[in-house]
């Protein structure tokens, strides 16, 4: 049986891009589906399109490039934003997992999957590009402390980002609300 590696690419159920130095140099259609764009739009972009803002692509890059250095993998759930399209501009939790292709260079070259959350996690409430970064961090299990060390931040400047958000989902403390983070 011969496989056709580049239609198995372009039809797989869940958005693939090819990065180089963090810009996109291939992606299948239901990436560009996803964020409501055409390959053409998303190839040569840098992937901070897809971000609600320059500043969470950039702490984004900074935190997980020491793991893909470590281990060649990197995974978690954090907001992204709508390309193009319909929606554009909005918000929505996707699961992003990546490969780097040389572990000494995690940045250089690898293979990212996307898989939009929204259907059973919607982004319920309007948040700033803090809250968004730290509801990810408590998401993964990380306490204030060890949030506050990732961002370069106090752990208290975060337990006041907690509280924020605590307010905002109607939260009666953090496992509540990751409860409601992760339920939408």
């Amino acid at each position: 049986m011969n496989i056709d590696y580049r239609l198995a690419f372009e039809l797989a159920p869940i958005g693939l891009a090819l990065s180089r130095n963090r810009t996109m140099v291939d992606c299948n259609r239901h990436l560009c589906e996803m964020f409501g764009a055409s390959s053409e739009q998303l190839i040569g972009q840098s992937f901070q399109v897809l971000y609600p803002s320059v500043g969470e692509f950039e702490r984004t890059g900074a935190r997980i490039a020491p793991l893909l250095n470590r281990h060649g993998t990197y995974a978690d759930d954090r907001i992204m934003k709508r390309f193009d399209g319909r929606f554009k501009g909005d918000t929505f939790w996707c699961h992003v997992t990546g490969r780097a292709l040389n572990q000494a260079a995690p940045h250089e070259a690898g293979i990212w999957t996307f898989e939009d959350l929204s259907a059973h996690r919607p982004v319920k409430a309007e948040l700033t590009a803090r809250e968004r970064e730290v509801a990810t961090l408590l998401m993964d299990g990380l306490t204030s402390k060890e949030i506050g060390r990732l961002l370069n931040i106090s752990h208290r400047t975060v337990e006041i980002f907690r509280a924020r958000l605590m307010k905002k989902y109607q939260a009666s403390n953090t496992g509540d609300l990751v409860h409601k983070l992760m339920s939408g």
